[in-house]
């Protein structure tokens, strides 16, 4: 096969990326899966053709490489084998708190159960091949791990305990059950009961459990801010910069330089201004609206502009900027603390649109009619002055109120820029309108913001008030982004968009099932619902005392959004193409989409959508050097670090909540059910914003059953329902900062659905109708009145119910070698069973 790149389907691509190129993957995959048998490398480098030392290396690596990203296995024969014909299922390893875990393959084939044997020889977010063993009790397929081709942790954060003189860490990710020995004298003299994070050295096997070298004492278990450190650790949040960052940094002026202004669209006579919170200490974007003069006068329209700091001038491709940029994909807001995408040099300085200041922006023009539509867009390299530093709050008061005393001090204040305050709300109200007639998706949903007192102890959580400026500036930021959307379709070029699927069919399906139920319906027909379904039944059902339960069974049903090069639309937004180009500084997507943009403003093509000022034409390559595989591999990063950032900023969120709610144990509260599942209630405290869960095994009186359709557990013998979106009243049983949760009792609410009923089957397999009487509210028992004999007999269930989940059983008291973490009680450092026998721990030297 000497003429390989005539058989070669990639041989093109081959040839523009490397000077000396060589059979590609597709070819490699293909060769082998035709030849009949797994291959050497000796093998292939003959079968190929290759002689200089320079393609035998790079075919090596490239073979490598292929391994890592489980297309082949090296096999013990010493050759290469396609993934494929082994009937081997490669996925990412997903772990569950209680020991057993799932492997998510690639293909999105259905997942793989692990057994908790299986789980002992991988961490949580591994990757591995695996072969399918057989079906466990329930039906679904079982793996047996065959290779792992790539750990997901290097090191792994939890607290440090001793025990017979051997040191181990517990994970703080739940998802990891595995303890950690701690090689002998390398514990950097933790205390037990202490943060630490340990480098693995010696991966688990079948017959030791995992080792390694405590490499930093984070601190104290309930320190101010450990919550902070751990998270940023347990969920590999870069946070310290790299040296060659920091040189980067530092070789940056305080302000822009005059140079830097030159050939450029000098808008420093506009005043524009920025509109944030009353925290922010980054300014990506400001904003100046002017009415259509002119000839255009008579069409009523407007002319925005969305200036958008310059990100890309600074952050060279390629730099050790771009570079970490891009590893952390995305600024990370903590209660109280920023963990920033780009250095404070940039991030709070040179790119921050700070005020009366000259800063370097990326400028879209946009070009509205009077009802809303944009007819007209251009981008443009400009220096701008931002002539004001404005809040959502003052906003609000000068313009819904400024007969009052503090908006006509504000007014006074800000004067010089009010006229256009006004053309901006103008034009939010059409746009507004605009938005309502396209059909997008708008969630009533209530966030929260924690407030600190005296040693970073929560004093209070209260809910964010969203006014109209906050709405101002998102409309604003819309149509930019669409904008940016257009430009990219419009000029053929890659990039990422923002993009946002239709619900899942297994979701409609659940969710019209549920609409059903209640006599609504969320559209006609057999094709799947539109953005303008979900509106028009929000609306319809405004006022309904289930508003709120019909919007979150909703809200559920819909998709996660992600970046991808893949335009499929944004169908929350309701937009057939949309991309994310107004926060530079915080989120790497938006970076590269400057790139892109510059890249034509820079190139000699002839476009009315962009406006130069006689900057120096610049090679694509230089700008922005990504063709689809690029930015396919780019929007998976970039959607991983998102989410990312949420999970450890919900993880924050949790612990500091439970910290909250540790000393109001056994107090009483109202609440109401947010999440109805098998194994019990979520309860949100009202008033509180904390999240706890009624467990099905220490609800009252009763056995209850799920109804999935009615999200609704009702009880056998009472009658007595709990259904999503009833208040209840629950009483604090436990905290457990360790797993983040918060345990209630019912004392109180529910409805009845008649005695014996119970709701989710009729103990026959069938289906029962148990819809019981809106709003009939029963009291259960309160105060001191001890536990039922119906209460003792249904936890003794809790076995079977957990028997379910977990796949073979578990010794509640200390696992010996290669066992699963066990579970402390809440309090409790060193989680040791009354009366157990030491156990006996092997640590390699």
């Amino acid at each position: 096969m000497a003429d390989w790149q005539s058989l070669d389907p990639e041989a093109a691509r081959e040839a523009e990326k490397y000077e000396n190129p060589i059979p590609s993957r597709e070819l490699i995959l293909k060769h082998l899966s035709e030849r009949g048998s797994p291959a050497a490398r000796e093998q292939l480098v003959e079968e190929f053709g290759l002689s200089s030392e320079d393609d035998i290396e790079a075919l090596r690596r490239r073979l490598r490489a292929m391994e890592r990203d489980g297309q082949v296995i090296y096999t013990r024969r010493g050759t290469y084998a396609p993934v494929d014909k082994l009937d081997l299922v490669c996925g990412r390893v997903s772990g569950h708190r209680d020991g057993f875990g799932f492997l998510i393959p690639d293909d999105r084939s259905d997942d793989l159960f692990l057994s908790p044997a299986q789980m002992r020889l991988v961490f949580d977010g591994d990757r591995c091949l695996a072969r399918v063993a057989g079906l466990d009790r329930r039906g679904r397929r079982e793996g047996a791990i065959v290779e792992i081709i790539g750990r997901a942790h290097e090191t792994i954060v939890g607290r440090y305990q001793e025990e017979s003189g051997i040191g181990f860490v517990m994970a703080d990710n739940p998802k990891i059950q595995q303890e950690v020995l701690v090689t002998p004298g390398r514990s950097m003299d933790a205390k037990p009961g202490q943060f630490v994070e340990i480098k693995i050295t010696h991966w688990p096997t079948q017959r030791f459990q995992p080792q390694g070298d405590v490499v930093e004492v984070i601190g104290n278990y309930m320190a101010p801010g450990m919550e902070i450190d751990v998270a940023l650790r347990s969920f590999d949040i870069p946070h310290v910069w790299p040296d060659a960052v920091k040189r980067e940094a530092a070789k940056l002026k305080p302000e822009v330089e005059e140079k830097d202004k030159q050939k450029r669209v000098d808008l420093r006579h506009l005043p524009f201004v920025t509109i944030d919170g009353e925290d922010a200490r980054d300014f990506d974007d400001a904003v100046y609206c002017e009415k259509l003069s002119g000839w255009k006068l008579f069409s009523g329209g407007f002319r925005l502009y969305v200036a958008i700091a310059d990100v890309s001038h600074y952050v060279k491709v390629g730099s050790a900027l771009d570079q970490e940029a891009e590893v952390r994909g995305t600024s990370v807001y903590f209660p109280e603390r920023v963990v920033p995408m780009l250095p404070e040099e940039l991030s709070n300085g040179l790119c921050s649109l700070n005020p009366h200041v000259d800063r370097l922006a990326m400028v879209c023009e946009i070009t509205l009619s009077k009802s809303g539509k944009m007819t007209d867009y251009q981008f443009y390299e400009a220096v701008i002055h931002s002539h004001a530093r404005l809040t959502y709050n003052k906003v609000s008061s000068m313009l819904e109120q400024p007969s009052s005393a503090e908006g006509k001090g504000l007014i006074g204040e800000y004067g010089e820029v009010l006229p256009d305050l006004k053309q901006l709300y103008a034009l939010y109200k059409i746009l507004l309108k605009a938005r309502h007639a396209r059909g997008a998706i708008d969630f009533e949903t209530q966030e929260t913001r924690i407030v600190f007192g005296a040693g970073r102890k929560i004093s209070e959580i209260k809910p964010t008030e969203r006014n109209d400026a906050h709405k101002l500036i998102e409309e604003c930021m819309l149509c930019a982004n669409v904008a940016t959307a257009r430009f990219l379709q419009d000029h053929d070029i890659p990039g990422l968009y923002r993009v946002h699927d239709g619900p899942p069919l297994e979701r409609q399906e659940k969710l019209r099932a549920f609409l059903g139920e209640l006599g609504l319906a969320l559209h006609k027909g057999k094709e799947g619902p539109t953005p303008k379904d979900y509106q028009a039944l929000l609306e319809h059902i405004q006022g309904r005392p289930d508003f709120h339960v019909i919007q979150t069974v909703m809200l559920r049903s819909l998709s996660q959004a992600v970046y991808s090069p893949d335009n499929n639309g944004h169908f929350g937004l309701n937009y057939e193409a949309y991309a994310h180009f107004t926060s530079p500084i915080r989120r790497y997507p938006d970076l590269l989409i400057h790139r892109a943009i510059r890249s034509v403003i820079r190139s000699k093509r002839d476009t009315s959508h962009v406006r130069r000022a006689g900057a120096t034409s610049m090679p694509k390559a230089r700008i922005y050097p990504y063709d689809e595989a690029a930015l396919e591999q780019l929007g998976e990063q970039c959607s991983m670090t998102e989410r990312r950032a949420d999970e450890a900023t919900r993880d924050v969120v949790n612990w500091l909540k439970c910290e909250f709610m540790k000393d109001r144990v056994g107090e009483n509260f109202p609440g109401v059910i947010t999440a109805v599942t098998g194994f019990g209630l979520f309860v949100e405290l009202t008033d509180i914003y904390v999240e706890g869960l009624v467990h099905v095994t220490a609800m009252p009186g009763d056995y209850y059953h799920f109804d999935p359709l009615h999200h609704r557990l009702s009880g056998e013998r009472s009658g007595r329902s709990f259904r999503l979106g009833d208040s209840v009243e629950v009483r604090v049983m436990r905290v457990d900062l360790d797993e983040r949760k918060i345990d209630f009792e019912l004392i109180g609410g529910g409805s009845k659905t008649g005695a014996g009923e119970r709701g989710a089957s009729d103990g026959r397999g069938g289906r029962k109708d148990s819809r019981g009487k809106k709003g009939a509210d029963a009291s259960l028992s309160k105060g001191n009145e001890s536990v039922s004999d119906d209460v003792r007999k249904s936890r003794e269930i809790k076995k079977a119910l957990l028997g379910d989940a977990k796949a073979g059983k578990t010794s509640k008291s200390k696992p010996k070698r290669s066992g699963s973490k066990p579970k402390a009680a809440a309090g409790k450092a060193t989680p040791k069973s009354e009366g157990a026998a030491p156990r006996k721990r092997k640590a390699k030297p």
